[in-house]
């Protein structure tokens, strides 16, 4: 009730009320229906509620968004085959009468630590130590990258002799991206482990590693950005006295954010599933609590499933790793439509 009450406020304020009830109901219907199907199914509530939330929730949105921008009923197909999946399978399962699997990915998977028993095992300190990774890897990697397509786009010649070292650090720079992982990771071992001495393991040696293996990519998608942005808008704000960072600032960066974001994000989905450098680097494959610090061992959502894989029951390897991967993939996902939710706010916004 309090968060159909706060989304249909929020949306009130926004947008027309066809919106607000929408928001305000969903939630409201989202919650009966799982008490429903979670008594008469036999699944938990928290994996009832997960599964409609996931499918009813984006299936309203976009059903109000269809009927409000007047799109007809061509529009609506997508929640309509969507409806029509979930309703044929569960058709199937009742008809053929096969049982219900328990359920391995529940609340208590994402809030317990590992446990050597299948049904007791829990992901939360490898999902901490993953977020605090990417968390880090973010920043870095946004910081790096952007500043350095910035550079070699805004500020170097294209002709002479700069011109040429310039389009030969690009060429390198592709060429990184296309290294495989696993020499990232001995490069981490060998500079921030060993040289700097990060510590084997820790978090931060792990954040630094896979900084460097998406760098490349995100310099390559940031310039791909700022190229797209029209020479006649540089020009302008150069006839109207900007300066050459002013111009940058406040005209490039602006019309180019939207891809560099994009690409950033869709950077780091790739930084997430990583397992070959964590390996290299000396990551845990299992701990049982959350780092407290940069500088403790931790684990990763790839190598706690990874370590999963290789256990001899068979529940770890077809249940318990199941689960785990569909954490990660969930997470993936949330990740890439984050992305493109933040490139079309910000197209609207310029």
């Amino acid at each position: 009730v309090p968060i159909a009450a706060v989304g249909a406020l929020v949306v009130a304020g926004r947008g027309s009320r066809t919106a607000a009830a929408a928001a305000g109901g969903v939630p409201l219907a989202v919650a009966t229906a799982t008490g429903f199907l979670a008594g008469g199914l036999g699944v938990p509530g928290p994996t009832a509620l997960i599964v409609l939330a996931v499918t009813g929730v984006p299936t309203a949105v976009d059903v109000h968004r269809v009927i409000d921008g007047g799109e007809g009923v061509v529009g609506l197909g997508l929640p309509l085959l969507i409806a029509a999946g979930v309703i044929a399978g569960a058709l199937v399962v009742e008809a053929w009468g096969v049982p219900a699997p328990d359920p391995w990915l529940d609340v208590s998977y994402v809030t317990e630590a590992p446990s050597r028993t299948p049904e007791e095992a829990g992901l939360y300190p490898a999902i901490v130590g993953s977020v605090i990774i990417i968390a880090l890897v973010a920043v870095l990697s946004f910081v790096l990258g952007v500043g350095t397509s910035i550079f070699l786009e805004e500020y170097t010649a294209g002709s002479g002799l700069v011109g040429s070292l310039t389009r030969l650090l690009q060429v390198n720079i592709a060429n990184l991206a296309a290294i495989p992982s696993v020499v990232y990771g001995l490069l981490g071992l060998g500079l921030f482990a060993n040289l700097l001495g990060l510590g084997f393991g820790t978090a931060v040696t792990a954040s630094l590693t896979l900084s460097l293996l998406i760098l490349p990519i995100t310099i390559i998608s940031a310039q791909e950005a700022i190229r797209s942005v029209p020479d006649d808008l540089r020009r302008g704000s150069d006839a109207m006295g900007a300066t050459r960072w002013q111009t940058t600032k406040n005209v490039v960066l602006p019309e180019a954010f939207p891809g560099i974001l994009t690409g950033t994000i869709l950077a780091l989905g790739r930084a997430i599933g990583e397992t070959a450098p964590l390996i290299m680097i000396g990551a845990a494959t299992t701990v049982f609590s959350a780092p407290s610090s940069l500088f403790n061992r931790f684990s990763a959502m790839p190598m706690q499933i990874y370590a999963w894989a290789g256990f001899p029951q068979a529940e770890f390897r077809y249940g318990v790793v199941a689960a785990g991967v569909i954490t990660l993939l969930i997470i993936l996902i949330g990740m890439n439509g984050t992305a493109i939710l933040l490139r079309n706010r910000a197209e609207r916004g310029n």
